[in-house]
Formats: structure tokens, sequence, C-alpha cells
């Protein structure tokens, strides 16, 4: 781990300490706005610089860079797009050098975040880890760096903490945000409602693939009406152009989980939202599709028996998931269908009743906020 003591970096006093925070995603600038609100009611007068989104500047982080110039997916998708990456680690570096930060906070974010562990290490800088890398699901060789360029690691799954203090780790588990930004224990789909929610994904890699099968499949429940929950990184004249032989498909923006809440289904790309559907108690169909190249090698790798977060959580099938081939109009027409049987629902949503019991209560973000000025404080 990076030495721990008040480097050339660091803010002359606790009271005017300085975080460098860094979230790649739509889900870490969540997460990382409602962090830095905990943050500034703990401690008023820290600054922080961020790349992250706009949530993240209203919540008072200096932005730096926007996570829709940051969204890479995939091993084919990143080496063709490798000058502007590595363009970026290196601006990062320096803007971070520029700032003198007492401490780097990272979110999520792994094949950008891990080198700016690494390069931090080597700097002397701090650095803290929320919402930890899914190496237990892949890449576990990475261990032995992280435990190395990590000096603080705050996890939001149960399993984690276990997992990482087996490598003998500092790790602290907070919680699960979306129980924060949701509300726990909320039930409050509708289920009356003939609407059903389409999550495609905030990435135009992710949308092309996944968003033409979920709108053809439309077409076997001409009884329903279909709204898109748009992600804010992609603008509508981009959705437009798929749904506009789709009469009973809408687009609305920025009301996520106001789609849901007046949803009895959803068809959601396998990510944070499948989480968020289900901590909104809406019966969800996990669809996932990427570049097949990447796929192929993703699949050689990966070391868990599901790709959703929920039946990872649960240990168990708990909703369907229908990847890379399998995510076709047929089978998305037979899943769709079987999580419209109310019996059906009604046994997924005990499941969900059970998921939140797992997760615990709310507060994620003031235990992190604490835990981290409350190790500064003892480093400093």
């Amino acid at each position: 781990m990076a030495p721990i003591f008040l480097s050339t970096y660091a803010a002359a006093t606790f009271s005017n300490m300085k975080l460098y925070i860094i979230a790649g995603e739509a889900s870490g600038d969540l997460h990382g706005s409602n962090l830095i609100k905990a943050l500034h009611q703990r401690q008023p007068g820290l600054q922080c610089r961020a790349w992250g989104g706009d949530m993240m500047q209203q919540a008072g982080a200096t932005l730096v860079k926007h996570y829709r110039d940051l969204a890479f997916m995939g091993f084919l998708e990143v080496l063709k797009n490798l000058r502007t990456i590595l363009g970026n680690l290196n601006f990062c570096k320096k803007d971070i050098l520029a700032f003198k930060p007492d401490a780097i906070v990272l979110i999520d974010y792994p094949g950008f975040n891990l080198r700016i562990a690494r390069w931090a290490y080597e700097q002397g800088i701090r650095v803290v880890y929320y919402i930890s890398p899914q190496i237990w699901a892949w890449h576990r060789s990475r261990v032995n760096a992280m435990k190395r360029d990590i000096d603080q690691m705050l996890v939001i799954l149960p399993f984690e903490s276990d997992f990482f203090k087996q490598y003998g780790m500092d790790v602290t588990y907070v919680g699960h945000p979306l129980l924060d930004a949701i509300g726990a224990g909320l039930s409050n789909a509708n289920t009356s409602s003939k609407q059903i929610a389409l999550l495609p994904g905030s990435r135009k890699q992710e949308v092309q693939r996944i968003l033409p099968v979920m709108l053809e499949a439309t077409r076997h429940f001409p009884d329903y009406h279909f709204v898109i929950a748009a992600a804010h990184s992609l603008n509508d004249a981009y959705f437009k152009t798929f749904i506009q032989d789709y009469p009973n498909v809408k687009l609305v923006r920025g009301q996520t989980y106001d789609v849901l809440r007046a949803s009895c289904a959803a068809l959601v790309k396998s990510g944070t939202s499948t989480l968020e559907t289900a901590l909104l108690d809406v019966p969800q169909v996990v669809c996932y599709a990427g570049n097949p190249f990447s796929y192929h090698i993703a699949k050689r790798l990966v070391k868990v028996p599901y790709i959703s977060l929920v039946n990872l959580i649960m240990d168990q099938p708990l909703v369907r998931e229908l990847i890379q081939d399998e995510l076709n109009v047929e089978n998305v027409h037979i899943a769709l269908k079987e999580i419209l049987n109310p019996e059906n629902a009604r046994v997924m949503k005990l499941g969900y009743a059970q998921l939140r019991d797992k997760l615990g209560a709310g507060g994620a973000s003031e235990r992190a906020a604490k835990a981290i000025l409350e190790n500064m404080q003892v480093s400093l």
C-alpha cells in the first residue's frame, strides 16, 4: 500500500482537505454525488475535483471530465480507442499533480481507475476505492496489486468484505448506495399498469445491440405501451432513429425511477440498473449483448455463474438472463410473457424482498464519507 503520511501534495490542515474523485459511468456519477454531499456535510471546507457527470458537479465538485467522454466498453472497443484512453490517463495524472490532493477516491470504473491507483502508489498519494471492481468475478490475479496500491477499500456488496479480507486488505462494508438513492424497502411498482419499461444501457455500443431486439419484441404485446428510460449520455436524436417505426414506444429522459415505478415489468440491460429495478419491485428480464470478440474473451475469464447483480447477490437465478446469442426476439417475447403472469411476478417479488434484506439498511454514502474522513484524519 501507499505510505500513510502527509505527502507533499497534502493540504496544510484537515479542514482544508482536498479530494480528487474519479467516476467513469452514470452510476458512478450518482453514487459519487451522494458521497460528495455526505462529505460536505461532515467537512464543509473540503474541496473536491472530479471526473464524473452533472450530478457530481451539482453536488459541489469541480468537474474536469464528463463520463460521456470516457464510455468505452469491451476489449475491441478499448483497443480501437486506446490512443484516447492513454491520453485521458496522462491528462488525469497531470491534473492530479497540479491539484495536489490529500487522497484520490476511485469509484468503480476499473480499467481506468486501477491504472491511476498504481500510479498514485508510486507518487505516494493515498488511494481510497469506493465501489470495488468486480475482480471476484474475473481477474482475481489483480488482488495483490490492489492490496499494494489501495489504502482503503469501501465495498457495497455483502460478500465483498470477506473476499478482500482474506487477502489482508483494509476493507469496510458500507452497504449499497442504491438504497439511499431509491429508498430502502420501497415497493411501489404499478402492477395494474399496462406500461413496460425499456432500459437498454447508457453507451452507444450497448444500445445498438440491445435496443433493436427489445423493440422488435414489443410487437408481440399490442395491449401494452413501452417507455425507454433514456440515459443522459445519449441524446434524443440517437434514440429516435430506433423508435420511429414503433408507435407504441415513447422516450423519457432523466426519469428512470419514475418510469420504473409506473411499469408492471421491465427489459433491462445487465448492470446497476438490474438492481435498481429489483429495489423498485419491478419484475424484469435481464438483457445483454456485446461485441462477439469481446464477449468470447470475457466468457473465458468470468468466474461467476450469473451476469446480473440480482442473481449474484441472491446466488440463484431469480431473474431471467438473456445473454449474447440468447438475446433474440423470440426469447425476449417468451421471457417477458412469463413475468407478466401474476403468479410469476409474485414469486419474483418475494425474491426481491429477500434481496433487500441481504443488502440491509440505507446510509451507505454517510458511512463511506465517515470512513474516508476518519481514516484520513488518523493518517494526517
